[in-house]
């Protein structure tokens, strides 16, 4: 491969998702693309970026879905979800006991583990949320990510990735040959969408929490700062931004600060003339 086609598949990525290759991550686009290009019957690399030129729209979005990172496994990080039980989802349960409702959205869900992990969480303390209507939705870029997630199957090796041998019993139903479905119960807690970030957010566009981990760090300087604008708008006055263990907004937006009693998690920075309606923001 060489540097002209690296770049042209580099940038198709960029242009398409926000994800950067740099340099020092190219090494990913021979071991991403080598079964595509067997399907396919092209040649090489460079083969390939010649056809892409002639505006080769379903290769293209299969090249895309195919470097893109959809590394997950349930309750990645088991520590965040145990800080969302313990604190903001118990100020927000306070917060919202009136209507009884929370909207979660999960950015960059991948294959669907953290957000069926959110459910399993929520499941786990039914008695708590007994009444509630608790709307979790789920994107990604990845068309074939947001399949396997609406479909909830995975192979005995991702659902043990995260989960223990009792876990995997109680929410899972064997379907032979390795693979095992995750209960409806939990599926239908959770609705999928492919969006991109760059997207306006999706239905009811006003959150009480969102997860975006371990995505913004792959975007550019002035893509990220867009992105953080976009989730600030699309997260409530009192609501709160999950980012990944290496991620963070200092120095990245003016629009959110650390929250001092909950480390990881972040608070949108109040502005000058704020909504304090839930119904105004959502209008």
């Amino acid at each position: 491969m060489n540097d002209s086609t690296a770049r042209i598949l580099a940038g198709l990525l960029e242009a398409r998702t926000g994800q950067q290759l740099t340099s020092s991550r190219r090494w990913r686009i021979e071991t991403a693309l080598s079964p595509l290009l067997r399907e396919h019957g092209i040649e090489s690399l460079d083969h390939l970026a010649v056809r892409l030129a002639t505006g080769d729209t379903s290769l293209a979005d299969a090249v895309v879905d195919a470097l893109l990172n959809n590394e997950t496994y349930f309750f990645r990080d088991r520590a965040p979800f145990d800080l969302l039980t313990r604190g903001p989802l118990r100020r927000l349960a306070e917060a919202r006991a009136r209507e009884k409702r929370l909207s979660i959205w999960c950015a960059g869900c991948s294959t669907g583990q953290e957000a069926y992990s959110l459910a399993m969480s929520f499941a786990q303390d039914a008695h708590r949320w007994a009444g509630w209507t608790i709307d979790i939705v789920a994107t990604d870029v990845s068309r074939t990510a947001v399949a396997q997630a609406r479909a909830g199957i995975y192979s005995q090796f991702e659902v043990q990735r995260g989960l223990s041998v009792m876990e995997m019993l109680r929410w899972f139903e064997e379907l032979g040959k390795g693979e095992w479905r995750i209960a409806r119960s939990i599926r239908d807690r959770v609705r999928f969408e492919v969006r991109n970030l760059a997207d306006a957010p999706p239905s009811p566009g006003r959150f009480d929490l969102i997860l975006c981990r371990n995505l913004l760090l792959y975007f550019a300087a002035a893509r990220r700062r867009t992105t953080f604008d976009r989730l600030s708008e699309a997260l409530a006055p009192d609501g709160w931004l999950m980012l990944g263990a290496g991620e963070t907004v200092i120095g990245q937006t003016e629009r959110f600060r650390s929250d001092p009693e909950n480390r990881g998690l972040y608070v949108p920075v109040p502005t000058a003339a704020p909504l304090t309606s839930r119904a105004r923001l959502s209008a």
